[in-house]
C-alpha cells in the first residue's frame, strides 16, 4: 500500500496532496503528508508544510459528523425524531409554521437532503449566487433556509444542501441547550481523545454546521474507526444502522443515507465528501479506515481520489 501511495505522490499525480491516514483492523497502517497552499474556509493560511498535529479544514465532512451528534442527542431524548415536523422545530417563525406548503417537510428529509425546498450550491462558495454563502450573508440563516420556495413534493429527490445541515446544527443546539461546538467537544470528540479542534463561525457568529470544522487526519479517521466499531456506547448504534442505510439515489451505485453517502455498486463502502478533496471512507468488508485531506477547493477532487484509489488497490 505505502509503495502505490508512495508512487502516486512522486509521480505528481496528487498536486494538491495535504494528508492521508489509513487504519485498518483498528491500528493506523499508513500516514502520509504534503504541502501546499491552504485556506481556513475562505481566508489564506499560506503555504503550510502539514504534519500529524496539522488541523485540516473538512468541509462538508462537518455534516457527517453532524449528523453522528444528531444520534448522540437522540439518544438522550434532547431532540426529536427524525419523523418528527421541521419547520416546528423553529416555532418563532410562525408564518411558516403555518404555511400548508410546508406542512410535510420533517427531520428526516433534512438529514437526506430532500427537502424539495430551491437551493443552489453549483455556483462557487465565493458567489452570492451560492445558496449556503447567501444563508451566511442572510439576517438570519434559519429562516433564509425554511423560507425556500417549494419547487416539489419533500422526499422525492437528493439536491445538495447546505442549509439542511444548518438546520441540525440548530435542533441540536436549542435540543441540548448549548452551543454545537461544546455539545460536540464533550459529547463526541472527549471519548474519542480529540483534543485539537477548531469550528469555523459563519456570518452570525454560530459554527458553520455545513462545513466549519478543523480537525487533524487522524482524528478524522479516529471518527471513521468509530462508525467502523458500531459506536462502541458513544454513538448509538441504532443510530449509525439508521445513518448509513441507502435512503434516496444520487446516482447509480450511489446513494445516501443520513449526511453519509453510501455505495451500493460493487465495492460497498460508507462516507464522507467534502470540497477540495477531504474524504472520509469507512469499508467494513476489511475493516479499513481511509481519511484523506487535499487543498483542490473549489475545482475537484482529483488529489484525494488518486491517493485514495492507490490505497483501496492495494
Amino acid at each position: 500500500m505505502a509503495e502505490q501511495v508512495d508512487e502516486i505522490l512522486r509521480a505528481g499525480k496528487a498536486p494538491y496532496f495535504h494528508g492521508l491516514v489509513v487504519m485498518r483492523g483498528g491500528k493506523v497502517v499508513l500516514e502520509r503528508y504534503g504541502s501546499g497552499p491552504d485556506y481556513r474556509l475562505g481566508d489564506s493560511l499560506g503555504h503550510v508544510e502539514f504534519d500529524r498535529d496539522t488541523l485540516h479544514d473538512l468541509r462538508s465532512v462537518s455534516k457527517s459528523v453532524v449528523a453522528l451528534l444528531y444520534g448522540i442527542a437522540l439518544g438522550e431524548g434532547l431532540v426529536p425524531e427524525p419523523g418528527a415536523g421541521l419547520v416546528a422545530q423553529f416555532p418563532e417563525y410562525q408564518d411558516l409554521v403555518a404555511d400548508p406548503a410546508r406542512a410535510h417537510l420533517t427531520v428526516e428529509h433534512a438529514l437526506t437532503m430532500t427537502l424539495g425546498l430551491e437551493w443552489n450550491e453549483d455556483a462557487p462558495y465565493t458567489s452570492p449566487a451560492n445558496s449556503e454563502l447567501a444563508m451566511e450573508q442572510a439576517p438570519d440563516r434559519y429562516r433564509y433556509v425554511l423560507e425556500r420556495p417549494v419547487i416539489e413534493k419533500a422526499g422525492k429527490r437528493w439536491l445538495y444542501c447546505g442549509g439542511a445541515s444548518a438546520l441540525l446544527g440548530g435542533i441540536i443546539a436549542r435540543g441540548v441547550g448549548k452551543p454545537l461546538e461544546e455539545y460536540a467537544a464533550t459529547a463526541l470528540f472527549a471519548p474519542l481523545g480529540i483534543n485539537a479542534v477548531e469550528w469555523s463561525r459563519g456570518g452570525h457568529g454560530t459554527v458553520s454546521a455545513a462545513a466549519g470544522l478543523r480537525l487533524r487526519p487522524m482524528d478524522l479517521a479516529a471518527i471513521g474507526q468509530l462508525v467502523l466499531d458500531g459506536g462502541r456506547d458513544i454513538v448509538p448504534g441504532a443510530w449509525l444502522q439508521e445513518l448509513l442505510r441507502p435512503r434516496v439515489v444520487i446516482d447509480q451505485g450511489f446513494e445516501y443515507g443520513y449526511q453519509w453517502y453510501v455505495s451500493t455498486g460493487e465495492s460497498r463502502w460508507a462516507g464522507a465528501i467534502g470540497n477540495g478533496g477531504q474524504r472520509l471512507l469507512v469499508r467494513a468488508e476489511d475493516e479499513l479506515v481511509v481519511a484523506v485531506t487535499a487543498g483542490e477547493y473549489d475545482q475537484g477532487q482529483a488529489s484525494a481520489v488518486a491517493v485514495l484509489e492507490a490505497v483501496l488497490d492495494a
